[in-house]
């Protein structure tokens, strides 16, 4: 493990060594616990991220398409053919 030093107000002090106390731990495992939670939390997006990625789909949804099906489909293909044939080969010796 790797020791750090911060700065914390008095309150936030507090509740740490509150909620050490209450749950039998020591202060740096609440704290690790903490920020695990707030990592896994702060992953998902804001309602105003939502929102504006929303609206950037709208807009595309709402655009004509600059080609056609059958453009697409053949570049899909192309695009698979090529990575087939640079893909893993099965008659290399094996070492």
């Amino acid at each position: 493990m790797i020791k750090v030093t911060f700065t914390l107000d008095e309150l936030t002090i507090e509740r740490l060594r509150r909620t050490a106390a209450r749950l039998s731990k020591p202060q740096s495992h609440v704290i690790r616990e903490a920020v695990r939670e707030y990592e896994a939390r702060s992953a998902k997006l804001s309602d105003e991220e939502r929102t504006r990625l929303l609206a950037v789909v709208d807009r595309m949804v709402q655009e004509p398409p600059t080609r056609s099906a059958a453009d697409v489909d053949a570049e899909l293909r192309a695009i698979r053919t090529a990575r087939r044939r640079w893909g893993r080969r099965r008659d290399r010796p094996s070492r």
